[in-house]
């Protein structure tokens, strides 16, 4: 089986994550899962970074992945 991915965007380029997704997780609930945990961290702490967050991610059970980012395409 191959691994689920999710893409973390953001405005800043050097800020967009990659993430494995763990494999208990249905594709329609990752989001939700993913979307409470930022809730949880910027209520917690407000100025959290990406090392808190993913600490939180991986309590759940998500793995950073490395990744490049290529050129935009046009469009």
């Amino acid at each position: 089986m191959s691994d689920k991915l999710m893409i973390l965007p953001s405005k800043d380029n050097h800020k967009i994550r990659l993430v494995k997704m763990p494999d208990d997780y249905e594709v329609h609930e990752v989001y939700r899962a993913a979307t409470g945990a930022i809730a949880r961290i910027e209520e917690s702490i407000p100025s959290y970074d990406w090392s808190d967050l993913m600490e939180e991610l991986e309590d759940m059970g998500f793995e950073e992945v490395s990744f490049v980012l290529g050129p935009e395409v046009p469009g």
